[in-house]
C-alpha cells in the first residue's frame, strides 16, 4: 500500500505530542527540584515490538538508551493491562542507578473504543488483548538511590557502592501498587518521601501516555495506528539513508581522552573509526544493509573508577550524534539507527561489564563519546560539525541533614558550560550541551528546598576558545552550605581542554575550589569528595567551548 504522507505527518505529531504531554505530567507532579526545575527526565512511546516511535524533546542520554530498558522489561515477562515494570540496572539498558525507568504496556480494546468527546456516548467495554499494542516509558534522575555517597554519584570502585540496583520488577500489578517492592526501595534511600513522590509522577506520566494512545486508537483504529507506527520507522530510516548518501565514502578516525577515572591518575582513551561506504543489500533482508559502521575498538579497558560507560550509553551517544545531523522535523524513531552499526567491545570504557562502577559513565563519558564522534565526522562533513563543547556535566552533589526539618537532604545538579564555535556562528555561553538537555536549578528554588545559599552565579568571562567563531563561555557557580555537608564533584575537561576546529583555539579548562571558614582557598581536582563545615563554600568554574576557524 502506498504511504500517505499527510497521514504519516499527522501520526508523527500525534505520537510526539503524547511523549511531550507525558513529560509535562511528570514535571508538574514531581516532588524534587531536580525534576521540577532542571527537567532531568525523559518520556517516549514504543510500538508493540518495543521499537521507539516517538520521543519527547527531553534528555538525549536517556532517550537513546531507553529502548534497551523497554526490551529488558518485555523480556522479564508478559505485561498485562495495569502492570508497570520498574528498573535502573545499567547492564539491562539503564544508564546509571539514579535513572529509574518505568515501563507500561498499552492494551487497546479489540474493536476500539468510542471517543466520548466526539459522540457523547459512554465508552463500550471489550476484553483487552493479551499482547500489548504499544508501550510507554518514563525515566527520571532521582537525587538519591542510596549507596556510599549522598546523591549516589560518588567516587566508587564497583556498582554495589553506587546505590540500589533494580532489575526489571513490577512496581504496579493489575493497577495495584506492589507495596513490598516500594518499601524495599524507599528503605534504602536517604530521601524516601521525595523518591515516592517522584515515582508517583512517573506513574502519572505513564498513565497519561496510555490514555492518549487509547484515544488515538479509538479515533483512528488500532490497525491504522500500528500501521502508521511501522511507516514512521521506515520513513525515518529512509531519511537517514538519504543523508548518509551525501557523505563521502571513507574511514574517519579520531580519539579523545577523559582526564582520569577518579581513582587513578592518567588519561583514559576513547577511540573511534567511522566507516562510511556504499549501501549494499543484505541477503534475506527487505531493506539494505548498514551504511555506516561506528567502531570503538582501540578504546581503553574499563577502569577502576565510575566513569565506565555501559553499552546503552554508547549506543545513545551514537543515536544523538546522527540524529543531530538531520533536520529537526525528522521523526526520532528506532528507524534512524537501522543503517548504522555500533561496535563497542565488551570490557572497555565504552561497554563495561559488571561489577564496574558506572555513575560517571552516564554523565561524563557519554559527553566524550559525542566529542570523539564529532571529531571524526568533522573530517567527512566539516561544514556541519562544531568545535568541542565544554564536554562535562560538572555533576555536583551535596548531602547532609537539613537543620530545618531534621531529615537528610540530597541536592544534585549539573552545571552548564560553553558551546563550541560553529561553522557559521559563535557558540552559546552558559548552556547545557549534547547529552544533557537539562536546565539549572534557580537560586530561589535551590535555597527554598535545601540548606544552601548561592553566593555567585555568572558567566565565566573569556573562557571560550578564540577563533573566527568564538566558543561560548562557561559558568561560575559558588554555593555556601548552611549545615555541615558532604560534597562530591564528578567533572571533566580539567586536564584536556575542549578542542577547537579549523584553526580555532581550545576553550578554557574547568576549575573547582573550596573556600574554607578561614578564607583559605583549596584548589580541587575534577573528581573529589570532601566534608564542608557550615559556612564553607564550593566554587565551580565550568569549561568554555572550543573556537571554530582561525581568527581574522
Amino acid at each position: 500500500m502506498r504511504r500517505d504522507p499527510i497521514e504519516l505527518e499527522i501520526f508523527k505529531n500525534l505520537f510526539h505530542s503524547i511523549a511531550e504531554e507525558m513529560g509535562a505530567a511528570l514535571r508538574r507532579t514531581a516532588f524534587s527540584p531536580n525534576i521540577k526545575e532542571r527537567r532531568d527526565y525523559s518520556c517516549a512511546v514504543f510500538d508493540g515490538e518495543g521499537e521507539v516511535i516517538a520521543m519527547g524533546d527531553h534528555m538525549p542520554v536517556h532517550l537513546g538508551s531507553m529502548p534497551m530498558s523497554v526490551r529488558a522489561a518485555i523480556e522479564s515477562g508478559e505485561m498485562e493491562a495495569g502492570d508497570v515494570v520498574m528498573l535502573n540496572d545499567p547492564f539491562r539498558g539503564g544508564t546509571h542507578l539514579p535513572d529509574i525507568t518505568l515501563v507500561a504496556p498499552v492494551h487497546v480494546k479489540s474493536r476500539g473504543r468510542v471517543d466520548r468527546s466526539h459522540t457523547g456516548r459512554s465508552l463500550r467495554k471489550h476484553p483487552v488483548r493479551s499482547t500489548p499494542d504499544f508501550y510507554v516509558a518514563s525515566r527520571a534522575h532521582h537525587a538519591d538511590v542510596g549507596g556510599a555517597y549522598a546523591g549516589s554519584m560518588g567516587l566508587c570502585r564497583e556498582i554495589y557502592q553506587e546505590g540500589l540496583r533494580i532489575p526489571p520488577v513490577r512496581i504496579v500489578r493489575a493497577g495495584v501498587m506492589e507495596r513490598d517492592v516500594l518499601a524495599l526501595l524507599l528503605n534504602n534511600v536517604r530521601t524516601p518521601e521525595e523518591r515516592e513522590g517522584d515515582l508517583g509522577a512517573q506513574l502519572a506520566a505513564c498513565h497519561t501516555g496510555i490514555e492518549r494512545l487509547q484515544e488515538v486508537c479509538a479515533r483512528y483504529g488500532v490497525k491504522r495506528a500500528t500501521r502508521a507506527a511501522g511507516e514512521l520507522l521506515e520513513y525515518s530510516e529512509e531519511l537517514m539513508r538519504a543523508f548518509l548518501q551525501q557523505v563521502a565514502p571513507g574511514t574517519y578516525q579520531a580519539e579523545d581522552f577523559l582526564d582520569d577515572d577518579g581513582i587513578n591518575d592518567g588519561p583514559v582513551k576513547i577511540a573511534v573509526k567511522v566507516s562510511v561506504g556504499p549501501v549494499r543489500g543484505s541477503p534475506g533482508r527487505r531493506r539494505p544493509g548498514y551504511a555506516v559502521t561506528v567502531d570503538f575498538t582501540g578504546s581503553d579497558p574499563q577502569v577502576a573508577g565510575s566513569v565506565n560507560a555501559v553499552e546503552a550509553i554508547t549506543y545513545s551517544a551514537c543515536f544523538y550524534v546522527f540524529r543531530c545531523l538531520l533536520a529537526e522535523d525528522v521523526p526520532a524513531t528506532a528507524g534512524l539507527m537501522r543503517p548504522i552499526r555500533v561496535i563497542a567491545p565488551k570490557g572497555t570504557i565504552v561497554n563495561a561489564r559488571p561489577p564496574a562502577a558506572v555513575a560517571g559513565g552516564n554523565v561524563e563519558t557519554s559527553q566524550r563519546i559525542v566529542d570523539v564522534l564529532l571529531r571524526a565526522l568533522a573530517q567527512a562533513i566539516p561544514d556541519r560539525i562544531p568545535a568541542a563543547a565544554s564536554g562535562t556535566m560538572n555533576n555536583l552533589t551535596i548531602g547532609g541533614v537539613d537543620p530545618r526539618t531534621g531529615k537528610p537532604f540530597a541536592y544534585y545538579e549539573t552545571i552548564a558550560g560553553g558551546m563550541g564555535g560553529r561553522p557559521t556562528k559563535r557558540g552559546v555561553s552558559g548552556v547545557h550541551t549534547h547529552m544533557t538537555n537539562s536546565l539549572n536549578t534557580p537560586a530561589e528554588a535551590l535555597e527554598y528546598a535545601y540548606p544552601l545559599r548561592v553566593r555567585q552565579y555568572s558567566l565565566r568571562p573569556d573562557s571560550g576558545g578564540s577563533g573566527k567563531h568564538r566558543g561560548g563561555d562557561g559558568i561560575i557557580r559558588e554555593i555556601e552550605v548552611l549545615t555541615d555537608s558532604e560534597v562530591t564533584l564528578l567533572a571533566e575537561r580539567r586536564v584536556h581542554a575542549p578542542w577547537g576546529l579549523a584553526g580555532g583555539e581550545a576553550g578554557a579548562q574547568g576549575k573547582a575550589s573550596v573556600i574554607r571558614l578561614s578564607g583559605a582557598i583549596e584548589e580541587m581536582p575534577g573528581k573529589f569528595s570532601t566534608r564542608l563545615r557550615k559556612g564553607e563554600r564550593i566554587r565551580i568554574e565550568s569549561p568554555g567551548g572550543g573556537g571554530f576557524g582561525k581568527s581574522g
